[in-house]
């Protein structure tokens, strides 16, 4: 490629010029702090409320149920953490899914080492939770379920209405890790009976750093930092007012255009898939052909090392990321294609390829050039696919 192609939107986004054009003010001319009863502290103040005003909004709810965090992770802790004490006299028990990001996961063993029982309920072949599985793991002590709307990996959307009614049933608290469906698909928490819901500013073109926790009015979960008043005394803290307000302008941004912009990501998402499909053999596409996000392409590639693409793409100007957790030092695969059914050696082989709104047509064909040269040169290296070829004459 003649200029780098970005492909990695599910890792991280750049800001849009006019998300930096807005905070910009609060780093030197609105710097006042929010808690100050002066009118420099009383601007910045206002600007909180009115980005606060617009996540609401974004998601069918009032702003008094939107408390800033730092970001997912930050938001996923303290929905799970938090609930877990809140709730403990209740019972010890919490439902989540084996596919969830590690900000879940992570936080599970820490409540499993504090004497809370998790049970991790499985996924069929392309990802979605099994319902059936999830109705049996509720017990009377279940506190809490959180699944995540779409999966960070292959991208696969949960059906979450059906989730929320089935713990709005039981009496149970419904969370969800939101972090890559916001703004990609619409939300409606009181339509989904989503009690909690964590999101991030960086996936939507907005700031790092910064994001949000839903908490349904009357879900009594506790504050997560002590120290000061901020956000209705839940989490403690000098207001990042900067990225709020950058937060709040991704948000305004990724509203307007969210259909036009999912549309053309489906359409780019479907020719990129379609292509690989025709030109590549012995290649899988991980997630649910249809229920998926707009932007994710996941393919595993037989005889191939995902590390040596992604070595090999970057080579070629190519962004994009591996199924396989290896570049992270780690010698096994993911564990959200292992939780599919992938033997270790295919979910080693998996590419994820991730759109922006400010892809085109013709990257995403170059891309696919450069994807089938590289997969053909990797499997010609390899002695298993020459014992595999020899063996079935390249007959699927």
């Amino acid at each position: 490629m003649d200029h780098l192609v970005y492909l990695d939107h599910a890792a991280t986004t750049a800001a849009r010029p006019e998300v930096v054009e807005a905070m910009l003010p609060y780093f030197t001319e609105k710097y006042g702090n929010p808690s100050s009863i002066y009118s420099l502290g009383s601007e910045t103040k206002a600007a909180i409320t009115h980005a606060r005003e617009i996540m609401a909004k974004s998601i069918g709810t009032t702003s008094e149920n939107i408390y800033f965090t730092a970001g997912g992770s930050e938001s996923d802790n303290w929905a799970l953490v938090a609930t877990a004490e809140a709730y403990a006299s209740k019972g010890k028990h919490i439902i989540t899914s084996k596919i969830e990001h590690h900000a879940i996961l992570h936080t599970c063993d820490y409540l499993a080492s504090r004497g809370y029982e998790i049970t991790y309920i499985d996924v069929d072949e392309n990802g979605v939770i099994k319902l059936d599985q999830l109705k049996a793991a509720i017990r009377p002590d279940t506190i809490l379920i959180s699944v995540m709307f779409a999966n960070n990996e292959i991208g696969t959307i949960q059906p979450i209405e059906e989730i929320g009614a089935i713990a709005k049933e039981h009496g149970i608290l419904f969370h969800t890790d939101a972090v890559q469906a916001y703004c990609q698909v619409p939300i409606d928490v009181g339509k989904m009976h989503i009690d909690m819901l964590s999101i991030s500013g960086h996936k939507i073109n907005g700031p790092k750093g910064i994001g949000f926790l839903y908490i349904r009015k009357g879900v009594k979960i506790r504050s997560f930092i002590h120290g000061g008043a901020q956000e209705r005394k839940r989490r403690a803290g000098t207001e990042n007012v900067p990225s709020i307000v950058g937060l709040g302008k991704a948000v305004e941004m990724a509203v307007a255009d969210m259909e036009e912009r999912t549309s053309k990501e489906i359409e780019l998402r479907d020719r990129m898939i379609d292509a690989i499909y025709k030109r590549i053999p012995y290649a899988r596409l991980n997630g649910d052909r249809t229920r998926r996000l707009p932007n994710n392409v996941n393919f595993s590639f037989q005889f191939v090392e995902g590390e040596s693409m992604l070595i090999m793409l970057d080579m070629a100007h190519i962004c994009a990321s591996s199924g396989s957790a290896c570049t992270s030092g780690s010698l096994d695969p993911s564990h959200v294609l292992l939780a599919i059914g992938l033997p270790h050696e295919i979910a080693h082989g998996s590419l994820r390829l991730t759109l922006g709104y400010d892809n085109t047509q013709e990257e995403i064909d170059g891309v696919v050039d450069e994807i089938e040269k590289i997969v053909a040169r990797l499997r010609s290296m390899s002695p298993l696919y020459e014992d595999f070829i020899k063996k079935t004459g390249g007959n699927k």
